[in-house]
């Protein structure tokens, strides 16, 4: 398992242990969080020019992330796109502005698990 599944996965149950305490802020970045590692892990996977020029650069950038994405979505599966926009909402106004209620973060968490999902099964020996 490469090391952004691996986080991928911890930050996931990171962020279902904050919503039990009732934290949407911090359960919203570490969904974001969980959702920026299974973007890596399938970039990874599908040796997308990204992870490339990541590696290169010895970081992740938005624009990378993004493009990424993209990518994903036209060459692995459209919900990708849907699934990180979710993601990017809960970064954005769950984390940044603190906008959002436990409840507001719960309807979003299971796009993010989705992503991690494909993440696991794709970076799994027998891809399916």
């Amino acid at each position: 398992m490469s090391r952004s599944l691996e986080f991928a996965k911890r930050f996931l149950e990171e962020a279902k242990t904050y919503l039990d305490k009732g934290d949407p802020v911090q359960a919203s970045e570490k969904f974001y969080k969980a959702s920026e590692e299974a973007v890596k892990a399938l970039a990874a996977v599908r040796g997308l020019s990204e992870h490339e020029e990541a590696s290169k650069r010895g970081r992740w950038t938005a624009t990378l992330l993004f493009n990424a994405v993209e990518r994903l979505s036209e060459t692995v599966e459209p919900k990708i796109r849907d699934w990180w926009d979710h993601a990017w909402f809960l970064h954005v106004e769950g984390f940044h502005e603190a906008r959002l209620t436990v409840n507001l973060v719960k309807a979003r968490a299971s796009y993010v698990e989705s992503l991690v999902e494909l993440a696991s099964r794709m970076s799994a020996p027998n891809k399916k």
